[in-house]
């Protein structure tokens, strides 16, 4: 009989993925790293058995929350990232070859070693990129004293729990807010409204003190069970009303193939269900 993985993230809602092959397990300084096969997902990365990411559906993720904020600007140059230690976001962001520079920020060393090792297909070689600068440190600690300058600021942070926790306070959000250019872009993973609904509220509530547009937008994935996933969107410009048009020149030049992301899924996906508009004040 097959082991599975019950994921209890949730209080009254789990999820069970199969395990094929046990490939990695051990603890970390910060968490506890699993990497399994699956027979649908493929490899599946989890950190105190929450997943994280797989390879059959990441695309949608990081996808998500690297075009529909850069392709949206129209002009990034500076692109940072805290967390996404498996690589993938990395990747998805040097896809663009307009962008010259991209720091990500990781707090577990162990997440990206092992992640090049048991997860070589979600950084696709950015590691080796230079123009990645990866910096090993608490991505509150270090939002607090960048100097900024970034066009796009990709919150791929856990779940608000353990380490992932200081990413979701107002502090944090504020600092993000000085930390971008005239017109830059902060995006951030907001889970799934219908099961964490506190989650994007909070977000939101914060976004508001310190964006003139400040909302959410959605992406369905699978192994993110539950519902859509909400991203969080806050910037000062007027990015969000950027016509297809625009959005199908910007993504044409780009010259990037994708497997979720069209113009008009980036454009559509801000249209949001009443159910989860309610949850923005």
């Amino acid at each position: 009989m097959s082991d599975w993985l019950t994921e209890k993230l949730h209080d009254d809602y789990a999820q069970s993925l199969r395990i094929g092959e046990m490939l990695y397990d051990s603890k970390t300084e910060h968490q506890r790293l699993k990497v399994f096969q699956n027979g649908t997902f493929g490899r599946v990365l989890t950190l105190d058995d929450v997943v994280q990411t797989a390879e059959g559906d990441n695309f949608i993720y990081h996808e998500m929350l690297t075009h529909v904020p850069i392709l949206a600007h129209g002009a990034a140059k500076r692109v940072l990232i805290i967390g996404g230690g498996d690589g993938g976001m990395a990747r998805a962001v040097l896809d663009h070859a307009s962008v010259e520079q991209v720091t990500m920020v990781e707090i577990d060393a162990g997440v990206v070693e092992f992640s090049k090792e048991y997860l070589p297909q979600l950084s696709r070689g950015a590691f080796d990129d230079p123009r990645l600068n990866l910096v090993i440190a608490d991505g509150a600690d270090f939002m607090r004293t960048t100097d900024g300058g970034f066009d796009v600021i990709i919150v791929d942070s856990t779940d608000p729990i353990g380490p992932g926790e200081v990413l979701f306070t107002d502090h944090f959000y504020g600092h993000a807010k000085k930390a971008l250019t005239p017109g830059g872009i902060l995006v951030t993973q907001n889970g799934v409204p219908f099961m964490q609904g506190d989650e994007l509220t909070g977000t939101m509530r914060a976004f508001q003190s310190l964006f003139s547009d400040a909302t959410c937008y959605l992406a369905t994935i699978p192994t993110y069970a539950g519902g859509p996933m909400a991203f969080g969107w806050g910037t000062d410009s007027d990015a969000r009303h950027v016509s297809v048009e625009v959005l199908k020149e910007r993504f044409a030049a780009s010259a990037i193939k994708t497997d979720y992301y069209t113009p008009e899924v980036h454009k559509s996906a801000f249209a949001l269900p009443p159910y989860v508009a309610r949850l923005i004040p």
